[in-house]
């Protein structure tokens, strides 16, 4: 029996919480309806996000995006009725949600959300193109 969209976002326990680390979702078929036409929408949602205790379960989160399929949504509401919803099942360090959505009479339409939890800060990025090469590397 194939499994049902649900709107319950189940999460596992961060398995290096001392550490800040990005994790990295593409999700390219979401769909959901316009409010006005009832015609679908479709997009591609980009979600990425360092984990605090928890970690969002894959199985669920596709569930749970499934569950937008037959739904009227406005771009807007909908990226960041999304990125609530994670937020509040994972209470991450930093979240983003960008949405991609397809062109829809001649417009192209992105939209991004974020959150930071308070007094958080990123650590800069390392820049590996100014280390030193190690010798006899070819790097250069």
């Amino acid at each position: 029996m194939p499994s049902r969209p649900s709107k319950r976002l189940e999460t596992f326990a961060n398995p290096r919480p001392a550490r800040d680390y990005r994790i990295h979702m593409e999700i390219p078929e979401f769909t959901c309806l316009c409010p006005r036409t009832g015609q679908p929408d479709f997009a591609t949602l980009v979600l990425e996000y360092v984990p605090e205790r928890l970690c969002v379960e894959l199985k669920s989160l596709k569930l749970y995006i499934g569950s937008y399929r037959n739904e009227g949504a406005f771009h807007e509401e909908v990226t960041n009725r999304i990125l609530d919803d994670l937020v509040g099942a994972t209470r991450p360090r930093f979240m983003r949600l960008t949405a991609r959505f397809n062109v829809r009479g001649g417009i192209h339409t992105t939209v991004v959300a974020e959150y930071v939890k308070p007094g958080w800060k990123a650590k800069p990025a390392v820049d590996v193109s100014a280390l030193p090469a190690a010798p006899g590397s070819t790097r250069g």
